[in-house]
């Protein structure tokens, strides 16, 4: 004990102290943008139990479900207000052949999904299921096409069967039961092609991707917003190669970026973490906003204008699969750690939206850094979700300019990030909400919220905490994190006086 006792005291962290946090909230600021609601984008792969049991049960499960679709699962994806879901991957996209999906489902080919723990895909949730679900939802749906192993004809045939009103592949679309076309906005072409989407150069994919997208037409009043295949992390190289051969020819541009805190041969469990594990965790998260400024500087000098999209259509948390579960799933728990990448990755997004247009968190049910956790006929939700649905008041807001001083956090791993974040927007009604996460572990912060003009009449809030930052909602227990009223606040003017505790995060509704 003495020894481990010592190895913690050696490799110990800094988290920075501060008196009082001033905040100055610019509601009046004029010309701010607007933060696309996508940047509360999901994703959904066929991946363990995402796709089926998650979403999908099927019209004879004894589940309770609507045509197909997990009730419980629908009715917690409307109240979250999900903008934009893309699928069928990931990985999976680039090994689908859409033509399996449709049809009768008992005709449909079985194939085996040789990227996610080599189980069988029955291939009962297709086209049809995807696209009826997004609309269910009042979703956008994201498709990502097969360039690993597909063809440019293959692509350009499936946006026909789902756009065109007339042709041969609208006939098909029409004998599978679905009269009038879909909207699809958002196209991907490929998925990590520098990977697992067929291990490409980036001067190849631009090529490849250039070829694949001219092929992929518009029908009738359908305008696709094609997305490129973009970077892993801090692959600089890779977008300005594909700035410099296609910027012309893309509406988007991708990038992936987890939050990956184990060392080699681990990425450190999800539920059992030490002090050092946390801030190694929060501190390479919050790196996420260097990253993003790299890849803007890059595509400002080849499109000043801003004309081609950032999409982040990747990132979360990444830790070892649970305990008992298949290694390939990435079943993973969902702890108040989770919920804390989330609010302060929110917090940064909402401020970064003249370039960055999209954010699709991985993933939606049950794998990765999931919004919903199924066990049979048994859901809950996530202390993410929970942050989800709380931040869900900034999608399509007017963004507010907030000032702020914070102190650092610097990890055992000679990581730094700010000690506080900060985002606040004004929706159509006037009303300003401000989100706020608090890192430390241990030390609250005195918060004076001052505001331009308006005076706090009416406020209320939210604050998502937890007894200990490792808590996490289990099935056949009762929740140990769910937001709660917040009304340890004082009003005066335009000025809003409270104490955020340590490890939780506060949405306030300021009117």
């Amino acid at each position: 004990m003495k020894r481990i006792l010592t190895i913690f005291a050696a490799t110990a962290v800094t988290v920075s102290a501060m008196a009082q946090v001033k905040i100055s909230v610019h509601e009046t600021a004029k010309d701010q943008p607007i933060i696309p609601a996508e940047i509360y984008g999901q994703f959904s792969e066929h991946l363990g139990r995402c796709i089926y049991e998650g979403i999908w049960v099927g019209p004879d499960s004894s589940i309770p479900n609507i045509n197909g679709y997990r009730t419980d699962v629908l009715e917690a994806l409307k109240t979250l207000k999900v903008p934009v879901l893309r699928w069928p991957g990931g990985c999976f996209a680039d090994e689908y052949h859409w033509m399996d999906g449709i049809g009768p489902r008992e005709n449909r080919p079985k194939l085996v999904n040789n990227n996610w723990g080599s189980t069988l895909e029955d291939n009962s949730f297709g086209t049809h299921e995807f696209l009826n679900l997004c609309e269910l939802l009042g979703t956008q749906p994201y498709i990502s096409g097969n360039v690993g192993s597909g063809t440019v004809e293959e692509l350009a045939k499936w946006v026909e069967y789902m756009t065109a009103e007339e042709g041969t592949m609208a006939e098909l679309r029409k004998k599978n039961g679905r009269q009038e076309p879909w909207k699809i906005k958002y196209l991907g072409v490929g998925n990590e092609s520098w990977g697992c989407g067929g291990d490409m150069t980036a001067d190849y994919y631009s090529d490849v991707y250039k070829r694949y997208a001219l092929y992929a037409r518009n029908y009738s009043d359908n305008r696709l917003f094609k997305i490129a295949c973009g970077a892993s992390d801090y692959d600089y190289n890779w977008t300005k190669v594909m700035m410099k051969n296609a910027k012309d020819k893309m509406n988007g541009l991708s990038l992936h970026y987890y939050t990956v805190p184990g060392w080699e041969g681990s990425k450190g469990s999800a539920t059992q973490f030490t002090t050092e594990d946390y801030y190694n965790t929060i501190t390479k998260t919050m790196e996420v906003e260097e990253v993003l400024k790299n890849h803007f500087a890059i595509m400002d000098a080849y499109d000043p204008e801003k004309k081609v999209a950032l999409l982040l259509d990747e990132w979360g948390t990444w830790f070892d699969a649970e305990p008992g579960t298949i290694p390939g799933h990435l079943y993973q728990q969902n702890t108040m750690r989770d919920a804390m990448v989330a609010a302060m990755c929110l917090n940064v997004f909402n401020g970064m939206t003249d370039r960055l247009k999209m954010a699709n968190i991985a993933q939606v049910v049950n794998v990765l850094q999931a919004m919903i956790l199924t066990k049979g006929e048994k859901m809950l939700l996530t202390p993410t979700y929970h942050v989800f649905r709380m931040y869900n008041v900034h999608q399509n807001a007017q963004f507010v300019p907030t000032d702020y001083s914070t102190g650092e956090i610097v990890s055992q791993s000679g990581r730094i990030c700010k000690d506080l974040t900060v985002s606040s927007s004004k929706d159509n009604s006037g009303a300003v909400h401000v989100s706020i996460a608090n890192p430390s572990l241990d030390k609250s912060k005195s918060l004076e919220i001052s505001f331009d003009a308006l005076n706090a009449k009416s406020v209320s809030a939210e604050i998502l905490k937890a007894a200990a930052i490792s808590d996490y909602n289990d099935f056949d227990q009762a929740p140990k994190v769910s937001p709660a009223a917040f009304k340890d606040f004082r009003t005066s003017g335009k000025t809003i006086k409270l104490t955020i505790p340590a490890a939780s995060v506060i949405v306030l509704e300021v009117k």
